[in-house]
C-alpha cells in the first residue's frame, strides 16, 4: 500500500526561541495542563483567528494514534476555525512531529509553532 501524502515524515526542527507574547505564553500553560492532567507524552495548544484557544494531550489507542497537536487542531475545526494564529506543543522531543506540524499549516501557512519542554521552556519555534 502507498505511503499517504497527507501526513509527511518530516520533523521540523525548531529554529532558536522566538520571544513569546502574552498569548502564546498562555498557549504554553494550556498545552503542559493538558499533558500534565493525564500524564500524556505531549500536550498542545492552539489558538484560532478569533483569540479561542484549544488543549488536547497525545492519542494512543490501539484503534486510534493522534499527536496532541492534531488534536488540538481538530478541536479548533470541529468548532468553527478557519485559521490558526499559533500553536504550542509541550514534548520530551527535540522536534516537531510531521503530521503536527502539517495539521497546523492546514490552517495556517505562517503561524508560530513553539516547540517547548514539560517544564515551559520554549526550545524553539517552527515558522515554515
Amino acid at each position: 500500500m502507498p505511503e499517504s501524502a497527507a501526513v509527511p515524515a518530516a520533523r521540523p526542527t525548531p529554529s532558536d526561541p522566538a520571544e513569546l507574547s502574552a498569548e502564546d505564553g498562555k498557549l504554553v500553560v494550556l498545552a503542559r495542563g493538558a499533558r500534565g492532567r493525564v500524564a500524556a507524552v505531549e500536550g498542545a495548544a492552539v489558538r484560532d483567528q478569533d483569540g479561542r484557544t484549544y488543549a488536547a494531550a497525545s492519542v494512543s489507542l490501539p484503534s486510534l494514534t493522534l499527536t496532541a497537536l492534531q488534536l488540538a487542531v481538530a478541536s479548533a475545526v470541529a468548532a468553527g476555525a478557519s485559521r490558526l494564529e499559533a500553536a504550542v506543543v509541550v514534548t520530551e522531543a527535540s522536534t516537531l512531529d510531521g503530521a503536527g506540524h502539517a495539521a497546523v499549516r492546514d490552517l495556517a501557512a505562517d503561524a508560530p509553532i513553539h516547540v517547548a519542554a514539560p517544564d515551559g521552556t520554549v526550545l524553539g519555534t517552527v515558522v515554515e
